[in-house]
């Protein structure tokens, strides 16, 4: 009796299609910015170095 129960269990949460929420949406949303806020410096002086690698790499060709 208890394997049907677990085995019904397994059978719902493998058939359950719920979409993500408004509200988780939305905290994933707000973590992402922080972090952008937060490592903006970073982030910028990345995508300069690999735009900067990637001029002088077509340079070459």
């Amino acid at each position: 009796m208890n394997y049907l129960m677990i085995k019904q269990k397994i059978k719902n949460f493998i058939e359950e299609e719920d979409g993500i929420g408004t509200v988780e949406m939305i905290l994933i949303l707000v973590v992402l910015i922080g972090l952008v806020l937060i490592f903006k410096d970073q982030l910028t002086s990345l995508v300069n170095s690999i735009f900067k690698t990637i001029n002088e790499q077509a340079k070459r060709v």
